[in-house]
């Protein structure tokens, strides 16, 4: 009894609204609302497969998000709380706090009226933004769908400029529950949209559903958590307050500087317009990828920018690159293991996922093609993140910024040279390609600037978490060839349980036989080469991981 209190008092504590978190409970928290967010995320994907199949009118819905996304990080970095949890951790490092939530309430009341100024120009220029965008959309409806889509999904930016203000005041305090809830809360809207209104609405019902989500998730939600800790919003208004002219310095690089990570998307869908259905298909076997990748990947990195904030804050530089690096070390071992468990099952995965109604058999064929080659990249995915949280723990946007617009630039050629190539797959390849070298430039600007060391990278448990992937990658492989069933949802479905079974026995095995520290790792045990956090409570100043 005394061993399992205390592990329910932290299990207590993190799921309390106001519950403070360490960098583990909060990797945690987000890890486990990853997990939920991407199971609805793939009941979406399976709800708009089954009403509307890979159509024009999801290639439509697909491309609507383009125009609000690009105003999004454009004006406010596509990362809001990343550079509000700098200023906030500033603030209250020096004890004024509330002159922090002055000056939050200044940047909202201020970028708000740009925000909304671009959203109307957006309006306006929407059907010039589709026609030359997507200049290959088969017919006039779809670029009408689309307009009017885009049009709707415009209100989300000023929804998320705003959460992220809210959001990024929970979260300089380590306070997770909220953002853990937001896009549970979202996908929930896109799928009572798709549910309940599209025999009315037709493929607009799951944009409308978008909007419902931000409404609630991306917003409501991050204003009841700041309120119930104490966050009052003022009717600030005042260009040139201190506080803005920092927040833009700092957002300023995000919002110049568009990586592979943000224009990818956009990037990938402009080429594939020349094929119908094909942003379609390409979105769902990415939706598929997100899945994993989400929860890995920004979870980790969302729950890790505080702590690296906190640690550069103190001048701690041998401690915050310990923590990068050991952090970077499980992401990337977890990662490898993943990739090769969804590349062995691709298909069933696929099958089970997404066909049924006007998604047909071809449908998931194509789609798993395009599966196997995104998980290709989950590795390169997921470590940049915490690559890229490292410099804005530190500060300093400008470098990835520099860096990213760089390897963007570069890869432009790729993209079209694979996509003439080898169509869809040339555009995943180079997708591919453009992520790892993005990944990699950051990681040895880190080195060379010495902020981070390639050198203390747990190397040797990389290459069990490699060994282990790959032997229990092919073992899956080998148990669904040689497995006797047909191909209906059911026999994938039993492939599906055989070969992860396989997976994690193999994996787990080779893991344990190599002595590797990766298991006590993810079970939060201690082992002689990890070190468990300190907690550090909400009511705290910013304190070491």
């Amino acid at each position: 009894m005394n061993e399992t209190t205390p592990s329910r008092g932290r299990i207590a504590a993190l799921l309390r609204p106001g519950g403070s978190s360490s960098a583990y409970s909060a990797s945690l928290l987000l890890m486990v609302s990853a997990l939920l967010s991407g199971v609805l995320g793939l009941v979406r994907s399976s709800l708009i497969a089954y009403f509307f199949g890979a159509s024009p009118a999801v290639d439509a819905y697909t491309g609507a998000f383009e125009l609000p996304d690009t105003i999004n990080y454009l004006l406010i970095g596509g990362v809001a709380s990343t550079t509000f949890i700098k200023l906030l951790t500033q603030y209250e490092a020096e004890g004024r706090l509330e002159e922090g939530d002055r000056a939050l309430s200044n940047i909202l009341n201020v970028m708000l009226t740009v925000l909304a100024a671009a959203a109307l120009l957006g309006m306006v220029i929407a059907p010039i933004y589709v026609k030359y965008k997507f200049h290959n959309f088969d017919s006039p409806e779809t670029a009408q769908q689309c307009v009017w889509m885009t049009r709707v999904l415009l209100f989300n930016p000023l929804l998320l400029l705003a959460g992220g203000v809210f959001g990024s005041r929970l979260m300089a305090k380590k306070i997770f529950f909220y953002q853990a809830l937001q896009p549970l809360v979202y996908n929930g809207g896109i799928i009572l949209g798709a549910v309940l209104l599209h025999m009315r609405f037709g493929i607009y019902s799951v944009a409308i559903g978008a909007v419902v989500g931000a409404i609630f998730g991306m917003f409501a939600l991050n204003l009841a958590g700041a309120r119930s800790i104490g966050m009052q919003w003022s009717p600030e208004y005042d260009w040139k307050h201190p506080a803005l002219r920092e927040w833009i310095r700092l957002s300023l690089p995000l919002m110049l500087g568009q990586s592979l990570t943000t224009l990818d998307p956009q990037i990938r869908s402009y080429f594939a317009s020349e094929v119908k259905g094909a942003v379609a298909t390409m979105n769902y076997s990415r939706q598929l990828f997100n899945s994993p990748m989400m929860m890995i990947g920004p979870a980790a990195g969302a729950a890790s920018l505080p702590f690296f904030a906190s640690l550069w804050a103190k001048a701690d530089v041998a401690a915050f690159s310990a923590a990068v690096n050991r952090s970077v070390s499980r992401l990337l071992s977890v990662s490898l293991l993943l990739s090769a468990l969804m590349i062995a099952l691709a298909y069933p995965i696929v099958d089970v996922a997404l066909r049924r109604g006007r998604f047909h058999t071809s449908d998931a064929s194509a789609a798993a093609e395009l599966f196997v080659l995104f998980c290709l990249s989950l590795v390169f995915w997921t470590s940049q993140n915490l690559y890229a949280r490292a410099f804005y723990g530190a500060g300093n946007t400008l470098t990835p910024m520099i860096s990213g617009t760089i390897v963007t630039v570069v890869s432009l050629p790729v993209y079209w040279f694979l996509f003439h190539a080898d169509g869809m797959r040339g555009l995943v390849i180079a997708s591919d390609i453009g992520i790892a070298a993005h990944m990699i430039s950051l990681a040895v600007l880190l080195h060379r600037k010495r902020m981070v060391s390639l050198a203390d990278l747990q190397w040797l448990e990389l290459g069990k978490a490699l060994l282990a992937a790959m032997a229990s990658g092919f073992a899956t492989s080998f148990v669904l060839r040689v497995l006797p069933l047909g191909e209906s949802h059911g026999a994938n479905i039993v492939r599906l349980v055989a070969g992860s079974a396989v997976w994690l026995i193999v994996a787990l095995g080779l893991l344990t036989a190599m002595k590797s520290s990766l298991p006590a790792a993810v079970l939060r045990r201690k082992s002689a080469n990890v070190q468990p956090p300190v907690r550090i409570n909400a009511t705290d100043a910013p304190d070491q991981n």
